[in-house]
């Protein structure tokens, strides 16, 4: 399989994809045959959630020998089911849990993963130098990527995150981590920002004759790495599996997906299951106040020059979701031209019309909604009252727009609900939204919400309080690239 860049300046097999991160010309790296390519996804539904994840890696990552050890190496012990996301019915719907790994977050899937994947690529080309892996982070992807590349051979991990951008207990998971080879570090300014200084560090660094002395080499944990990307499948096929398995539905009934949406990965995993076969029916793309998404879905329009709001769901705090532009190669049919004007009009006037031929195809197949602070804190507790499911932020939106969705008689299919993180990672806003005080530091809050609900407290989230900071730079957005280089000098 060769994987060629969105822009089409670039390919690179799995492996070199894996470890470039992003292409050299600035795209992503997508399968051009996605869907073309013989794939038994009947046969991947009797397996467990392991061997899913085993056989849909080895179709989208060929290259990497021995996969089934890489999968066992990367989840065994390290969540809290068997199942990896628990299926849970709540009212007349399916709630995906996606927050039972390590850091209580959905991108545990993903970021478990790609550490093996990248150990295995390294392997694959004989790579012996270090392999530094930048990272953006709205929240999550942060801790996730420092757990599993912490103290990895061979391997030396940045990430960025917004100062003041991220909940107290996000922020804690990353500034408290212990690694010899962990560099944590706030900016000033968005994700936005973070995102975009990372994607010019991999441009301003790629050929630095510094790092190549030293046998440096850039990689991402963002899922703009194709590596991170592929596992985040695995979800729809598991949940598939479990609707089959209770006789929810019959095998080929399509079921629709509702995905609290930022970055636009979990997203398009589903989008890319579907074209692997998997009977999906409707993705619905839920927003927050930031709905830049659901703008472009109603509108064919994705502009970035709006006011950009910090709310109580901050994982989705986004104004430039980068898989998207994968989605726009792929509605194409790989045209590349079309997919780099766009993303050019973007970085230089902030915004880009995609052609309503093609968005008249996008919505056959997704719909959006968004949903506002105030929504979601009523939704929260409406479920709690009603349901008695206790969910965060993010999830709430999506449960929100689920609703609407609902409401739309669009579709009678079973619908799946996206949780992305566990209550306890945002304590203070479920608590105000259950109908109690959220007094104290987020610790207490989170001590408060098991005293009122019952709801077990994640094992790893109830250690923090305990831990000591070990990361506190802060700098500024243009301070990004000497940072990086910086501290790789210091430590080589």
């Amino acid at each position: 399989m060769v994987y060629v860049s969105t822009r089409g300046g670039a390919q690179a097999d799995a492996p070199e994809a894996i470890l470039r991160g992003i292409a050299s010309d600035g795209g992503l790296f997508v399968d051009p045959a996605l869907g073309r390519e013989a794939f038994d996804w009947r046969l991947c539904l009797q397996k467990d959630a392991l061997g899913i994840q085993t056989m849909l890696l080895s179709h989208l990552l060929p290259g990497l020998g021995g996969m089934d050890e890489l999968v066992r190496k990367a989840y065994t012990g390290k969540f809290e089911s068997d199942e990896l996301t628990p299926l849970v019915k709540v009212g007349g719907d399916y709630v995906l849990e996606l927050f039972h790994g390590p850091t209580s977050a959905f991108k545990d899937v993903a970021l478990s993963m790609l550490p093996q994947l990248v150990s295995a690529a390294r392997a694959e080309r004989g790579e012996t130098g270090e392999c530094v892996v930048l990272t953006a982070t709205s929240g999550d992807t942060g801790k996730a990527a420092l757990e599993g590349f912490h103290d990895v051979p061979g391997t030396r991990i940045f990430v960025f995150f917004p100062h003041e951008g991220v909940s107290a207990v996000q922020r804690a998971q990353m500034v408290t981590q212990e690694g010899a080879n962990v560099t944590v570090c706030a900016v000033r300014g968005n994700f936005d920002d973070c995102q975009r200084g990372v994607k010019q560090a991999f441009a301003a660094l790629a050929d630095d004759a510094a790092l190549a002395a030293r046998h440096q080499a850039l990689t991402s944990a963002n899922s703009i790495n194709i590596g991170r990307l592929a596992p985040q499948l695995g979800y729809y096929f598991i949940a598939y599996a479990r609707l089959l398995r209770e006789g929810r539905i019959s095998l080929g009934d399509p079921v629709d997906y509702v995905v609290p949406t930022g970055n636009f990965g979990d997203i398009l995993a589903g989008w890319m299951a579907k074209q692997l076969g998997l009977p999906v029916g409707r993705l619905i793309c839920a927003s927050n106040a930031n709905r830049v998404l659901t703008d472009f879905f109603e509108s064919g329009v994705y502009d970035r020059r709006r006011d950009f709001f910090r709310t109580a769901s901050p994982s989705m705090d986004i104004l430039v979701s980068s898989n998207l532009e994968r989605l726009l190669y792929y509605v194409s049919g790989g045209d590349c031209a079309l997919v780099r004007s766009c993303m050019e009009q973007l970085s230089k006037q902030g915004f880009y019309r995609f052609p309503e031929e093609l968005m008249a195809k996008l919505r056959r197949e997704f719909s959006a909604c968004c949903c506002t602070d105030a929504e979601g804190a009523e939704t929260i507790g409406a479920l709690w009252r009603e349901e008695g499911y206790l969910c965060d932020p993010h999830t709430a939106v999506a449960v929100r727009a689920a609703q609407a969705f609902r409401q739309s008689g669009r579709s009678d299919a079973p619908l799946v609900i996206l949780s992305t993180a566990s209550p306890y990672k945002f304590p203070g806003a479920v608590l105000g939204a259950i109908g109690a005080q959220a007094e104290g530091d987020e610790f207490a809050q989170m001590e408060a919400l098991a005293a009122l609900t019952g709801v077990p407290m994640p094992r790893g989230l109830a250690a923090l309080r305990e831990k000591r900071v070990l990361h506190r730079d802060v700098i500024g957005i243009d301070e990004m690239i000497p940072y990086i280089q910086k501290k790789l000098s210091e430590v080589s």
